[in-house]
C-alpha cells in the first residue's frame, strides 16, 4: 500500500504538468509565443523557473552525494561559486540583455548575437546554434537517463521502458506548451523542489536525533567539514584539498551562468525589465538557501548512515532516495510526502531538460532551418516545424540515454564548460563594450569552446596544476580571443556602436 501512495503521489505530479503543457497550447500563436512566452514572464515566474531549470538533479542527487562521500570542502566551494555567479548574472546581465534583445528583437541567444554585430554572413548566428546543439542534445539525453534511472531503481521497472515513459512526458508538455508551459512548469517544480528538501531534513534530523547529533559525529570525522581538507572513508584519514588553484577552479562553476542559453533566455523574457531586481533577489535567497540545504542533507545522511538509520549507500548520489524509501515505511501519509519527495528529484531533472529541449530546438528551427538556410514558412508552418524539431532532437537525445550505465553528471559538467566558456565571455562584452565587433566574437567562441575539448581531453589527464575545472582556461582564452581580434580588426559600423548607446 505504501508504494501505491508513492506512485499515486508521483502520477498526480506528472498528470499536472501534462495538464499546464495542454493548457499554454492555446497561448502560443506565433514562435515569438513558443520560444520566449511573448516576453510576459512575471517576476516570480521568472526567478524560480530559471534557477529550476538551472539545478537539475544536481540540486537533490549530486550536491548531496559529494558531501555524503568525502565532506563540506569541495561542495562548499563549488556552491559558493555558483551562488556567486547567480547574483552577478542576475545583477549585470538580466535587465541589460532584456532591452538589448527587445531593441533588436532577438528571439534566441543565437539571434540576439547575430543582431548585436549586425553580421549579414550568419556565420555568428551558426556557430552559435551548431554550439547549442552539440552541447544540448547529451545534456537533455542525460536528463532522460536520470530519469530513467530512478524510476527502474524505485520500481524495477525495465529502464528502458522508464526512461522512454518520462522521456515521452517531458516532450509531451513542452512540445503542446512550448516556453510558458516549460517556464510555469519550471516555477511548479521549484516549490517541490523546495518541499522535498525540508522534508528530507525533518525526517533525517528526527531518526539521528537532532542537528547536535550530525553535527558531533561529523566533527569527530577528521576534515569533514574543512574547508581546506576531505575525509577519505577507505584511511579515516583527512586528506588536503589541493590549495588556492584548486578553490579558484572550483569556484569557476559560477562563470558559467553568463552563457547558459536556457538562463539567458528567462532574462529576455520577463515582462517588465523594472521588475528584475525582485527576481534576483528571489533567485539569489532561493539558490543559497536551497544548496546549503543540499549540502547539509548530505552530512546528515552520513549521520543516519553511522547510527543505522539507513544502510550504508552503495551509490553516494541516492541518499535522497534512500531516505524517501525509508519515510514510506513509517505510514501512509508518510508514504504519500515520499512520492512528494519522489516527484521533487524528477522536478530537478525535467525543469532543466525542457528548456534545454527548447532552446536546441530554437537552434536548429529558427536560426539554422529559417535564418541560415533561408526557408521561408508561414506563421502556422513556422510554428509546426518548431514543435517537429523539438521531438526529433528528444529522439536523438533518447537514442543517447539508451545505455543505463550512462554518466548523467560527467555530461553536465562538460556542457556546463562548453556553453560558458564559448559564450559567457562573448555575450559579457556584447554587453558592456562597444568595442568588440564580429570578428572577436566569432574567434572567442571558436576558441572558448575549442579549448573546453583540449583541456578535458588533452592537458587536464596531465593532472598537477593542469588538473583544473575545463571551463576556467576556456572562458579566459574566449575573453582575450574577443578583445584581441576586435582590437584589430575594423571598428563597428556607427549603426552598431548607436544601438549599444541607446541601450545603455
Amino acid at each position: 500500500m505504501n508504494n501505491v501512495c508513492i506512485v499515486l503521489a508521483i502520477l498526480i505530479y506528472l498528470a499536472a504538468l501534462l495538464i499546464m503543457g495542454v493548457s499554454f497550447a492555446k497561448e502560443n500563436n506565433t514562435v515569438d509565443d513558443y520560444y520566449l512566452g511573448g516576453r510576459k514572464l512575471g517576476p516570480f515566474v521568472t526567478a524560480m523557473s530559471a534557477e529550476a531549470s538551472d539545478m537539475s538533479s544536481w540540486l537533490l542527487m549530486g550536491l548531496p552525494g559529494v558531501a555524503y562521500a568525502s565532506g563540506v570542502c569541495d561542495v562548499f566551494w563549488t556552491a559558493l561559486g555558483l551562488g556567486i555567479g547567480t547574483y552577478v548574472n542576475w545583477l549585470f546581465v538580466a535587465k541589460r540583455l532584456r532591452k538589448y534583445s527587445e531593441k533588436n528583437n532577438s528571439v534566441t541567444v543565437p539571434d540576439f548575437f547575430e543582431r548585436r554585430f549586425k553580421d549579414k554572413s550568419h556565420a555568428l548566428l551558426l556557430i552559435s546554434s551548431l554550439i547549442i546543439v552539440v552541447f544540448f542534445i547529451p545534456y537533455v539525453g542525460s536528463g532522460f537517463a536520470a530519469c530513467g534511472k530512478l524510476f527502474s531503481t524505485l520500481f524495477g521497472l525495465d529502464y528502458s521502458i522508464a526512461m522512454l515513459a518520462s522521456a515521452a512526458i517531458i516532450v509531451g508538455y513542452t512540445a503542446t506548451g512550448g516556453f510558458l508551459a516549460a517556464s510555469t512548469t519550471d516555477f511548479v517544480q521549484s516549490i517541490i523542489m523546495t518541499i522535498a528538501l525540508i522534508s528530507v531534513v525533518g525526517f533525517g534530523l528526527h531518526a539521528v536525533g537532532g542537528v547536535d547529533a550530525v553535527s558531533t559525529y561529523s566533527m569527530s570525522l577528521d576534515g569533514y567539514i574543512s574547508l581546506l581538507g576531505m575525509h577519505d572513508f577507505a584511511t579515516g584519514t583527512r586528506v588536503s584539498y589541493g590549495g588556492i588553484i584548486t578553490i579558484i577552479s572550483t569556484m569557476a562553476w559560477g562563470l558559467g551562468y553568463f552563457g547558459m542559453p536556457h538562463i539567458l533566455l528567462r532574462f529576455m523574457a520577463i515582462e517588465n525589465p523594472e521588475k528584475i531586481k525582485l527576481s534576483r533577489r528571489i533567485s539569489t535567497v532561493w539558490v543559497f538557501i536551497a544548496m546549503a540545504i543540499a549540502i547539509f542533507i548530505g552530512v546528515m545522511t552520513r549521520t543516519m548512515v553511522h547510527v543505522g538509520a539507513i544502510e550504508e549507500l552503495a551509490d553516494s548520489e541516492r541518499g535522497i532516495i534512500a531516505i524517501a524509501q525509508k519515510l514510506s515505511e513509517t505510514g501512509l501519509p508518510q508514504a504519500f510526502l515520499a512520492g512528494i519527495i519522489l516527484a521533487g528529484i524528477l522536478a530537478c531533472t525535467m525543469s532543466t531538460c525542457d528548456s534545454q529541449m527548447l532552446a536546441a530546438s530554437s537552434s536548429v528551427s529558427e536560426n539554422i532551418i529559417h535564418e541560415t538556410l533561408g526557408v521561408q514558412l508561414s506563421e502556422h508552418m513556422q510554428m509546426v516545424l518548431a514543435r517537429v524539431v523539438l521531438i526529433v532532437i528528444s529522439a536523438v537525445g533518447i537514442f543517447i540515454a539508451r545505455d543505463p550505465n550512462s554518466s548523467v553528471f560527467m555530461i553536465v559538467s562538460f556542457a556546463w564548460a562548453g556553453f560558458g566558456a564559448a559564450f559567457g565571455p562573448i555575450m559579457l562584452l556584447a554587453l558592456f563594450w562597444k568595442r568588440a565587433n564580429k570578428y572577436g566574437a566569432i574567434a572567442g567562441m571558436l576558441g572558448g569552446g575549442a579549448m573546453v575539448f583540449i583541456w578535458k581531453f588533452l592537458i587536464k589527464p596531465l593532472g598537477g596544476v593542469f588538473g583544473i575545472y575545463e571551463l576556467l582556461p576556456g572562458f579566459i582564452v574566449a575573453l582575450v580571443l574577443c578583445v584581441v581580434v576586435s582590437l584589430v580588426t575594423p571598428a563597428p559600423e556607427k549603426e552598431i556602436v548607436d544601438e549599444f548607446n541607446s541601450v545603455s
